[in-house]
């Protein structure tokens, strides 16, 4: 799977999410990171494809546990008391240059080296770039 489809998941989001069910099992296709703005982790039960060495670390010393999902499928080969969480696909850079920079009310980030006004000369600036906004 591409990395774009597997986005990294925080720790903190993870505990936000399972507050209402304290039970169930986590599972996470991508990365699971640790987060410094939480303070208590609770107990979880987490499988994801990645786990970072600080996520790890806390999560087992709360009293959870992280398992693979080859683990997974010897415990609940249905998916019983699990919740498949997904971090952000838009929160890459990439997509913040996504659309035409310069148009009206679009906020796409235009690719330049600098910000300023002799900067942004190029594409949507000029009718023989493509095109003249």
């Amino acid at each position: 799977m591409s990395r774009q489809n597997r986005p990294a998941l925080s720790l903190a989001r993870i505990v936000r999410q399972m507050k209402s069910r304290p039970d169930k099992t986590v599972v996470v296709v991508g990365t699971v990171t640790d987060d410094k703005r939480i303070f208590e982790v609770p107990k979880l039960k987490i499988c994801a494809l990645r786990v970072t060495e600080g996520a790890r670390s806390r999560i087992v010393k709360a009293g959870g546990s992280v398992i693979t999902f080859e683990q997974l499928a010897v415990e609940s080969p249905l998916g019983q008391n699990t919740v498949l969480l997904q971090g952000r696909r838009t929160a890459r850079e990439a997509n913040r240059h996504f659309g035409a920079p310069g148009l009206p009310n679009s906020h796409a980030k235009p690719f330049v080296r600098l910000r300023s006004r002799n900067h942004e000369m190029a594409r949507g600036r000029r009718k023989s770039r493509a095109y003249k906004a």
